[in-house]
């Protein structure tokens, strides 16, 4: 094998993946110019066209799409061999990516990351902030979060805080001229703000429980967002009621910021929980990161 085919195969996995010069020689640290030289050599050296390059980007060809499959996944093998040998040291080093919702990272996942990053300063994190469901082994990261119900059998699943409990809040300001719901179908002649799920692309429908009784409600209003924080400032603000995490609402409802409604309908759900896959190649920094994580009653 040539000397320099593991380079080069590294740069046309990152081209390849990130279907973009310029992002790939950012994520690599060369320039644009080196790494087009060094694809082009590649190519040479295997007699066959990798990418198909336009205005818009550069595409893999029939050959290019078959080396990512078979190649790609082994190169990705192997750094992550090359990063477990910081087991044997003192200090364990690499980076972990993971993917989570933006109130569990607020809440959990960035607080015992702060720790952990201080003592082990060899320790990189990527934090991707997405609502959605993101496919962890399609997208390439090393972990995600979800609630414990929203986990998939076929991944390893580590409770990294406590159940979690919602509440249907509204302002003072917005009670002042109607009724509060006494029932969760009156929440239909309610003004409501809206979540959107990304992964579905509709909106977020109430999900109330009482005695066993399942109710799930699709409300209406004047807002509607993508993040539960920008959710519960427009309850504040008295444009309607929200469906937010207990914990961002109680600080809120002991100011008298904002009221409770519907206490009764809303139930505890498992935790979140931090998942990867059961096939995941384990490494020092990963162990530790887990471990930080982990809820401890």
């Amino acid at each position: 094998m040539h000397r320099g085919y593991l380079d080069d195969l590294r740069a046309f996995k990152a081209v390849g993946r990130e279907r973009s010069f310029t992002r790939a020689a950012a994520k690599l640290g060369v320039s644009q110019s080196a790494l087009s030289h060094t694809i082009r050599e590649l190519e040479s050296r295997l007699g066959v066209r990798l990418l198909t390059r336009n205005t818009r980007g550069v595409s893999p060809t029939e050959a290019g799409e078959r080396l990512l499959r078979t190649v790609a996944p082994r190169l990705d093998k192997i750094e992550t061999e090359l990063a477990s040998l910081s087991e044997v040291q003192d200090r364990p080093a690499g980076t972990v990516r993971i993917t989570a919702g933006d109130h569990p990272v607020r809440s959990i996942v960035w607080p015992k990351l702060t720790k952990l990053l201080a003592s082990h300063p060899d320790i990189k994190v990527e934090i991707t902030l997405d609502n959605r469901n993101v496919d962890i082994v399609d997208q390439r990261y090393d972990a995600g979060v979800r609630l414990g119900e929203q986990v998939a059998k076929d991944m390893i699943a580590v409770r990294i805080g406590p159940d979690v409990r919602f509440a249907v809040v509204g302002a003072p300001s917005y009670f002042a001229d109607r009724p509060p719901p006494a029932a969760p179908n009156d929440l239909i002649d309610h003004k409501c703000i809206n979540l959107r799920l990304p992964t579905y692309g509709g909106l977020y429908a109430w999900e109330l429980e009482r005695d066993g009784h399942e109710v799930k409600v699709r409300v209406e209003g004047q807002l509607v967002f993508n993040s539960i924080f920008e959710v519960l400032e427009a309850a504040v603000a008295g444009f309607g009621l929200a469906f937010v995490p207990e914990d961002l609402a109680l600080p809120h409802i002991a100011n008298e910021n904002l009221a409770r409604v519907l206490e009764d309908w809303c139930v505890p759900w498992s935790g979140y929980h931090l998942y990867y896959p059961i096939s995941r190649q384990s490494s020092a920094a990963f162990d530790l990161l887990v471990d930080a994580l982990r809820h401890r009653e």
